[in-house]
């Protein structure tokens, strides 16, 4: 049987691009080995930065200690909401050097300031830390409406947060908890989000069901990738802020957009997520790119495709901008 590939030639020719600093099996290397890996690609692909934006870097208080934030702002600035993103990399590699492009270029193109976490990464720190160190940069943004969005694992962050803040103001105590571990307190105000852009997210999908088995062998990630990385977070089955389509209820959660890639393993967990807010009456907009393959982001400047989707993304998380501005109004 064939693995399933797309057909536009600049993407066929990402995914070679990707196999020479990535190559299939790169999870039997060792953690250290990935990372290296990981970070020779992402410097591969790192792109100018706007002219005029200006970056700063920063900290989150966290009970643990500092969590490392990059804040982007570009020269014309039209929001008092901002976003603050999580990156990919299956909780296992990443930082703020790896989206560092991405992150300034949604900036310039949302009129935004985009404020990159650093959070902490598995097997040293597992579940529920990394979603502790995400709570603690959205608290010190303070009383400003925030859009939480995040790509491949850095999506599951966003919408486990999503469902943490909304469990939280229903006094749940798992939720409370979590919260405290990144430094809340009992009064203070909740952070108001003003919606979740996931980026392919991994939300916690059945292994052995659709896309999982479709897209097994698909280029850049695979199911086997999917299951180490899910097993290395150590996130218990059925906890609905590791794995977001646990959860029953999907009522009074931000609106989201969501976009997914077809030739992905986590393809349908996109579409199900994205299902299942729309079903539970949430502003719910879904897209997915029929050429794409999982962390497609990357081929924005190489891609036709991949731009039209990026461009997208930026459009949406825009709307999310606009609406969560018009609420706090």
């Amino acid at each position: 049987m064939s693995k399933p590939s797309p057909s536009e030639p600049e993407i066929l020719a990402f995914i070679e691009e990707v196999a020479r600093f990535y190559p299939p099996g790169s999870i039997g290397g060792g953690i250290e080995v990935q990372r290296a890996r990981y970070d020779a690609l992402c410097q591969n692909f790192d792109a100018p930065l706007p002219s005029g934006l200006s970056v700063s870097d920063e900290s989150a208080p966290h009970p643990d200690g500092p969590v490392p934030l990059r804040r982007y702002r570009s020269a014309t600035v039209k929001h008092e909401a901002l976003v603050v993103y999580f990156h990919g990399g299956g909780f296992v590699v990443g930082g703020l050097d790896s989206h560092h492009a991405i992150c300034a270029e949604i900036a310039e193109a949302t009129g935004a300031e985009v404020v990159a976490t650093g959070y902490r990464l598995a097997p040293e720190h597992r579940f529920p830390l990394a979603l502790t160190d995400c709570l603690a940069a959205v608290l010190v943004q303070g009383s400003r409406p925030v859009v939480v969005a995040g790509d491949s694992a850095g999506g599951s962050l966003a919408a486990g947060l999503a469902m943490t803040l909304r469990d939280a103001a229903r006094k749940v105590p798992a939720a409370l908890e979590l919260l405290q571990a990144a430094g809340w307190r009992e009064g203070t105000p909740l952070p108001r989000l003003a919606g979740q852009a996931l980026i392919y997210p991994v939300t916690g999908g059945d292994l052995s069901a659709g896309s999982y088995l479709e897209m097994a062998e698909a280029p850049c990630l695979t199911t086997e990738e999917v299951r180490y990385y899910r097993d290395i977070l150590g996130a218990p089955e059925g906890d609905p802020y590791g794995h977001p389509l646990a959860a029953a209820d999907w009522t009074d959660l931000p609106p989201a957009y969501i976009t997914s890639a077809f030739f992905d393993p986590l393809r349908d967990d996109g579409r199900n997520s994205a299902a299942r807010l729309a079903a539970a009456g949430i502003d719910v907009t879904y897209r997915e790119e029929p050429q794409m393959v999982h962390a497609w982001l990357r081929a924005r400047h190489r891609s036709p495709s991949a731009k039209a989707g990026f461009d997208a993304l930026c459009r949406g998380i825009g709307e999310l901008l606009d609406n969560g501005e018009a609420t706090k109004r």
